[in-house]
């Protein structure tokens, strides 16, 4: 049977999710005490988290976001939101956050508008909620960084939404990776292989773009940004949260070639110090029922670790090496509910910390050196990519600013 991909989980029904999140008491009244958030983004995912964060209980949609008035109305509707808490147009965060009125802000747009957004946001006071990634080149991480540091010094909190890092077995495996667990590395493997996504409209019109956003490089940074990061998310974590000394990669556009211009398939090597080696390979087209998942190992000279997102993790070796683990079949919505508990209580705790931030961006810089290998076609280090100033711009033509 085919391993889940995180995307399906979207399509796994959220009536039972109210039962999973713990009952807990807020300072004062909990009515009184509610976290308005302003969603930014009011798709398909956009719908979902603003349901989460008032499940959740304390938390209530303020205001929300979208380039589509008709997105943003509707959503705003479901949480009884008047029309002057709707936004629409490209520059839709940036009103929503003048009008005020808001606590905290969930950003889950394409990727490109991060940064901006985000700016804003921490320019406004508000405690920012953010999606991976949080940008689809070097200059946004920068930007994206200075934000979050902007925000810790303002009491703010920031928090990147990574699910695998609030899992347990995730969790306890990877501390043992890093004490030593697994003894000298030797190799790894990173995989995300995964069927196509569905297109939306024809995709020749400046509406069809944008809602077609994950299949054009710029307003996603193409699969092994906006897709692929949560198995190099997985890499990066093992490794101590540090990036590669460099990598190698190839891409290609050879089957899923109907819609945008993004890749389908990319496939690369990342060497860490000692000459450990880690392939990589993913796909996002159907390959006559193939094996999907989201899957990294690693291998030393003691043990194995063995892992999957919404899937087992395992450490495997002798006595003082094997760790049993477990799996999360739920791991996309429950990570998203742990996210938003901590997302909480940092606020009501005043814990600024924020500290998602940086091992997000040495991912999310990960994924950008493996597409800038691949784009280039020869070997990219880790310095390299950090010097590279270029931007991405998207074909906004014909779009609404207003």
């Amino acid at each position: 049977m085919n391993s889940p991909t995180r995307r399906a989980f979207l399509k796994t029904s959220t009536t039972a999710l109210a039962a999973t999140i713990s009952a807990r008491t807020a300072f004062g009244s909990q009515a009184n005490s509610r976290i308005k958030v302003g969603m930014v983004g009011c798709g398909g995912r956009g719908g979902l988290i603003a349901k989460m964060f008032v499940e959740n209980g304390y938390f209530e949609i303020g205001g929300t976001a979208d380039y589509f008035a008709d997105k943003a109305q509707k959503l705003g509707s479901a949480y009884q939101l008047g029309a002057d808490r709707a936004f629409s147009g490209l520059e839709c965060a940036e009103k929503m956050v003048a009008k005020g009125g808001l606590d905290a802000i969930a950003i889950i747009s394409p990727p490109y508008f991060h940064p901006a957004q985000a700016k804003a946001a921490v320019d406004a006071g508000l405690h920012v909620y953010l999606a991976k990634p949080v940008a689809v080149d070097v200059p946004g991480i920068q930007s994206v960084r200075t934000s979050g540091e902007q925000a810790r010094a303002k009491k703010r909190v920031f928090l990147i939404d990574f699910q695998t890092r609030t899992d347990s077995f995730f969790m306890e495996a990877m501390k043992r990776v890093q004490a030593g667990a697994l003894g000298d590395l030797a190799f790894g493997e990173a995989r995300y292989h995964a069927g196509r996504l569905k297109p939306k409209g024809t995709g020749t019109t400046p509406e069809d773009r944008l809602n077609n956003w994950v299949f054009d490089k710029a307003l996603s940074g193409d699969i092994v940004v906006e897709q692929n990061i949560h198995t190099l998310d997985m890499m990066s974590w093992a490794f101590g949260n540090t990036g590669p000394l460099k990598a190698t990669a190839t891409c290609a556009r050879r089957v899923r070639v109907d819609v945008g211009d993004a890749n389908d398939t990319f496939s690369g090597l990342l060497e860490y110090p000692n000459q450990v080696g880690v392939t990589f390979s993913s796909r996002q087209f159907d390959a006559q029922g193939a094996p999907e998942g989201i899957k990294f190992d690693l291998y030393g000279s003691k043990g194995a670790l063995l892992s999957e997102y919404g899937g087992n993790v395992i450490i495997r070796g002798g006595a003082d090496t094997f760790y049993r683990g477990g799996e999360n079949r739920e791991l996309y919505r429950t990570g998203i509910s742990e996210n938003m508990t901590t997302f909480h209580k940092a606020i009501t705790e005043g814990d600024f910390t924020n500290s998602t931030l940086e091992p997000s961006l040495t991912s999310n810089l990960t994924s950008l050196l493996v597409r800038s290998a691949a784009y280039k076609g020869h070997a990219v280090t880790w310095q390299e990519l950090l010097a590279d100033k270029e931007v991405l711009t998207p074909d906004l033509k014909g779009l609404l600013k207003d």
